[in-house]
């Protein structure tokens, strides 16, 4: 077809050029230029037809080698779904053979259970049958014994029992005068004990000291003094103690507020000094806080050594004798903890002598016991067990330590020492208006925690005791079981938390009890 339409292109080239020469030169140059077109016509049509059989033969060898590649990725797919169907059938294969197996092993089994089940029937006609042959052969004996012995088994029965009874009233006689011989042995271990029991229960009266946390101005016009311009005095005085001041319309007073009694008596003794000398201003503040902080470590330091030296207690690490110290600054219930202290030595030592053992290990047990009050507002924990770890540190020995650590309860008292000190701490501050609480406030909180306790289903009775430090919770066996009763400790704990103020910690104790009883007729 290209190369009709050359040929026709060509044909009507030549003839308008014959036509154009024509006209122009006549016709001698006309059959020339026609030779010549028809000449180059003939050339330019075989030039076209073999560009033409050039062109064919490309389209076919493009179109051949096109469906070669079309065959060649039909047949690679056609491979690889056949591929893809043998594995699948080899999987169905094996999960038909791995089925196969299982039927065979479930037949197996099933035959198996049935054998054990026939041996097992075997074997109970059997035994039913022995069963039966030893009856009869008892009974037979029984009667032959009975014809031998003259006795009835009923009076030989009767017989058996005087015999055993007879020999474990002996058994018991010996046991019982092996425990009069222990506790012979024990006999002063255990006076001592009921003594240190008794004397737990017993309380005195005392005159307990309150810490001073405000301080009295001279007149109003020095509030403004403290404070200073635009509060500059104010600032740098609390800057340099860490104390809050408080100054409200209370009339000529300033409230010093802070949880740590050796920086409020630092605040205190720095405010007093300028008051007297009547420069406030914040260079001054400085120089004052740096003098009354020297005072007060001194003064601690002092009276740390006035108390070992006053109950003949030596060889207390000088740390340790600082922190004795600060118990002059620290307070519990109003009542000054450094005081309360000194106390619980003194009658440790007096019920020590008593009872026969070490007075000067009474005395620094005493001492000691509440050393962690010193630091518990800086370290989480029961001042007792924070005692307790402060005295081993500085190498106190564990008879001390001990005694530190359940002067409360936080730990079980084992040693007589520890009792003592327990007995000496109730009667210097743990009973109703040791500590200036009033009488009517200390029976409300002991009466609130027990309707606390009993308002909880299970409950038979409970019982404030250790000044209402702690409660002790009876429950009904048969309605609390043991988890139940670890759910009930913590539900008490947390009412009185969310309904109560009160210092310190609670100890929560339920109390589960199991008894058998049984009537001899």
């Amino acid at each position: 077809m290209i190369t009709s339409i050359i040929m026709a292109l060509v044909i009507v080239a030549v003839a308008g050029v014959a036509y154009f020469a024509g006209n122009r030169f006549g016709r001698k140059s006309t059959e020339g230029l026609v030779a010549q077109a028809e000449e180059l016509a003939t050339r330019l049509l075989e030039d076209a037809r073999r560009e033409a059989d050039n062109i064919a033969k490309e389209a076919e060898l493009t179109a051949k080698d096109a469906a070669l590649e079309a065959k060649e990725a039909a047949e690679g797919e056609l491979k690889e779904k056949k591929r893809e169907i043998q594995v699948q059938e080899k999987r169905i294969q094996q999960k038909e053979e791995h089925l196969d197996k299982k039927a065979v092993l479930v037949d197996q089994k099933e035959m198996d259970l049935l054998k054990k089940e026939q041996a097992v029937s075997v074997k109970d006609q059997t035994l039913t049958a022995k069963e039966n042959e030893l009856l009869k052969a008892a009974d037979e004996q029984r009667a032959k014994l009975e014809q031998i012995s003259g006795m009835t088994s009923e009076e030989a029965k009767n017989t058996l029992i005087e015999a055993m009874e007879s020999e474990a009233k002996h058994d018991a006689a010996k046991r019982i005068k092996l425990i009069e011989e222990e506790a012979k042995e024990t006999a002063d271990k255990k006076a001592k004990e009921i003594i240190a029991a008794a004397i737990q229960r017993y309380a005195g009266e005392y005159v307990s000291e309150k810490c001073v946390s405000v301080v009295p101005l001279p007149s109003d016009e020095m509030k403004g003094r403290i404070i200073g311009r635009e509060g500059r005095n104010i600032r740098a005085l609390e800057a340099a103690t860490g104390i809050d001041l408080i100054i409200d319309d209370t009339p000529e007073a300033v409230i010093l507020s802070g949880f740590n009694p050796v920086r409020r008596e630092v605040a205190r003794l720095s405010l007093e000094k300028l008051l007297a000398d009547g420069r406030i201003h914040p260079g001054r503040i400085e120089e004052v806080v740096l003098k009354s902080e020297e005072e007060v470590e001194k003064a601690i330091k002092e009276a740390g050594e006035q108390a070992a030296f006053d109950l003949g207690v030596h060889g207390i690490h000088p740390e340790v004798l600082k922190l004795i110290g600060r118990l002059k600054y620290r307070t519990s219930y109003t009542q000054n903890v450094y005081q309360h202290s000194l106390e619980v030595a003194f009658l440790c030592g007096i019920m020590a002598a008593e009872l026969g053992i070490n007075v000067k290990q009474a005395k620094r047990a005493g001492l000691l016991h509440d050393l962690g009050k010193a630091v518990d507002h800086e370290i989480e924990g029961s001042h007792a067990v924070i005692g307790a770890d402060l005295a081993r540190k500085y190498g106190e020995s564990p008879k001390i330590v001990h005694a530190i650590a359940a002067h409360h309860e936080d730990e079980k008292p084992s040693t007589i020492l520890a009792v003592l000190v327990q007995a000496a701490d109730a009667l210097s501050g743990a009973r109703p208006g040791a500590r200036r609480e009033m009488m009517e406030s200390y029976v409300k909180r002991l009466e609130d925690l027990e309707r606390i306790a009993t308002s909880f289903s299970g409950v038979s009775g409970s019982f404030a005791i250790q000044a209402g430090r702690e409660i002790r919770v009876m429950v009904s066996s048969e309605q609390v079981s043991d988890d139940q009763s670890v759910i009930l400790a913590r539900d008490i704990a947390k009412k009185i938390e969310s309904e109560m103020t009160y210092p310190g910690m609670i100890k929560v104790n339920v109390i589960r009890e199991t008894r058998a009883t049984e009537y001899a007729k």
